[in-house]
C-alpha cells in the first residue's frame, strides 16, 4: 500500500467523522418534520384527501384567475373543505364577477365566497401588516382551551380577518371573540362550516 493511498483513506475517515453529526442532524430533522406533518394531519377535521384537494383547488384557481385577469389586481384564493374564499383587489366589477365564475368552475369547488374589493392593488406594506395580524390571531388562539387552533384557518386582507374551518357554533364564537380582541383587526368575517359537537363518553347517548 502506498503512502498516498494511506493518506487518502485517512482523510476519508476524518471527513466521515466530521460529517457524522451533520448527517445525524439531517436525519433527525427529517424525522421531526414527518412527525410534525402527521400531527397537523391528525388534528385537522378534514380527510387527508380533502386537504390535498384544497391545495389543488387553490393552485388551479389561482392560475386560471391570473391568466384571465392578465396580472391585473391582486387575488388571493383560499380553499377549506372545498369552500373557496376570494380576497384581494381587482380593478373592475366585471373582473370581480369573472374571477368568481372561473373559480366556481374548478372541479370539486362547492361554494365561492367572493370578498374581492374594487380597488387598486394593495401595497407591500399593507400585506406585511396583514400577515402580522394573522400571526397575532393565530398566536392568541394557542392555549385557549375552547377549540383547537388547527381547526380554524385565518386570512387577513386590509385589516379584515376571515375565519374558515369545520367548527361547532361554540368554537366559532370563541374564535371570533379572540380575533376581535386582537390588535389591528378592523372586522371579522366568518366563513365557517358547522359540525355537531363531539359526543362525550359520559353522555347517555354514547352508552
Amino acid at each position: 500500500m502506498t503512502g498516498r493511498s494511506v493518506s487518502r483513506r485517512w482523510a476519508a475517515g476524518v471527513l466521515a467523522l466530521a460529517l457524522a453529526p451533520a448527517l445525524q442532524a439531517c436525519v433527525e430533522a427529517l424525522l421531526v418534520g414527518s412527525v410534525a406533518t402527521g400531527v397537523i394531519v391528525a388534528a385537522d377535521r378534514r380527510q387527508l384527501e380533502v386537504m390535498f384537494g384544497d391545495q389543488r383547488v387553490e393552485s388551479t384557481a389561482a392560475d386560471r384567475v391570473g391568466d384571465a385577469l392578465k396580472g391585473q389586481g391582486h387575488v388571493v384564493v383560499t380553499s377549506f373543505n372545498y369552500t373557496v374564499l376570494l380576497t384581494g383587489e381587482v380593478p373592475t366589477t366585471q373582473a370581480k364577477t369573472r374571477a368568481e365564475k372561473i373559480v366556481g368552475e374548478v372541479p370539486q369547488v362547492k361554494t365561492v365566497v367572493n370578498e374581492l374589493q374594487i380597488a387598486g392593488t394593495s401595497s407591500a406594506t399593507s400585506r406585511s401588516s396583514d400577515a402580522y395580524i394573522t400571526s397575532k390571531v393565530k398566536s392568541n388562539f394557542l392555549g385557549n382551551g375552547k377549540f383547537r387552533p388547527t381547526d380554524v384557518k385565518v386570512v387577513t386582507e386590509a385589516g379584515v380577518v376571515y375565519l374558515l374551518g369545520l367548527v361547532t357554533h361554540e368554537e366559532a364564537d370563541a374564535a371570533t371573540e379572540i380575533t376581535r380582541g386582537t390588535g389591528g383587526v378592523q372586522k371579522v368575517v366568518r366563513v365557517f362550516e358547522y359540525v355537531a359537537p363531539p359526543i362525550r363518553t359520559s353522555d347517555p347517548v354514547a352508552k
